[in-house]
Order: structure tokens, then C-alpha cells, then sequence
């Protein structure tokens, strides 16, 4: 039977959980995530686990941060004044926002805490930091 290769379009589900059991995100309930292998569309460590698998395989990997979203870096928290943020804009905690960074470039931040003069926004990837376990079934190999 053939092997999941670079190259080859692969249709999965999977189910990642964090080592504390915590489910972050599962395909089971939608439709089968599809990506090719080789173009770098899903996380290093992601990749290596689907690829040699065959059609109708399952297995759980785990994948250490640094294969994953990386460490937690502090210099992607940053405390921003109030007034730099639109007058119509109500900031709380948990906020999601898009931010643009001095060379033009966007990225996703929360804001973590908040202030009457400042709001802290942390740029990491909410999974930065964390192994993530995943449960993988190869559906197809289009």
C-alpha cells in the first residue's frame, strides 16, 4: 500500500490535545483537513507525522514545542499607551487585534492585561510554548 510522501495531497483528521488532556482543536466534527505535504502548510512536526503513513492509518504523535509554534518569546509582549489605539475602539482583555509592525508587516495580538493608561498585547501564538499530542487518521491520498 502507498506511503504519505512529499508532495503527495493528503486528507486527515486528526485531534490535538495539550499533555494536560486539554482538546485545542479537532477535525472529527467538520470536514477532513486536507494539505500538501512539502509546502510548509501546517507545523514541522505535524508534517513528519503524517508522512509514511498509509490510507486508513491512526497513531498519536507528540510534538515538542520547538516543532510546533516555538517558545514563548517576551519580547513579543509589549505595553502600548491607550492613546495609540482609535478613540472608538473599546480594548478589553481577551481582545484579538491585528497590528502592524514599523516595516509594515501585520500580526495577531491579544491583549492580556489593561490598564487607565496602558494595555499589554502579547504577539506569541496562543499554542507557543505548549508540546501538542495529536490523534491522526490518514482518510486519503488524493
Amino acid at each position: 500500500m502507498r506511503q504519505a510522501k512529499q508532495g503527495d495531497t493528503v486528507r486527515i483528521h486528526y485531534t490535538g490535545t495539550l499533555d494536560d488532556g486539554t482538546q485545542f482543536d479537532s477535525s472529527v466534527d467538520r470536514e477532513p483537513f486536507e494539505f500538501t505535504l512539502g509546502e510548509r502548510a501546517v507545523i514541522p512536526g505535524f508534517e513528519t507525522g503524517v508522512e509514511g503513513m498509509q490510507v486508513g492509518d491512526q497513531k498519536t504523535i507528540h510534538i515538542a514545542a520547538d516543532d510546533a509554534y516555538g517558545q514563548r518569546n517576551d519580547a513579543l509582549i509589549e505595553k502600548v499607551p491607550l492613546e495609540h489605539f482609535p478613540d472608538d475602539l473599546n480594548i478589553e482583555v481577551g481582545m484579538h487585534l491585528q497590528a502592524q509592525s514599523p516595516n509594515g508587516e501585520h500580526f495577531n495580538v491579544v491583549v492580556t492585561a489593561l490598564s487607565d493608561k496602558d494595555a499589554t498585547i502579547d504577539g506569541n501564538h496562543p499554542l507557543a510554548g505548549e508540546a501538542l499530542n495529536f490523534d491522526l487518521e490518514l482518510l486519503e491520498i488524493v
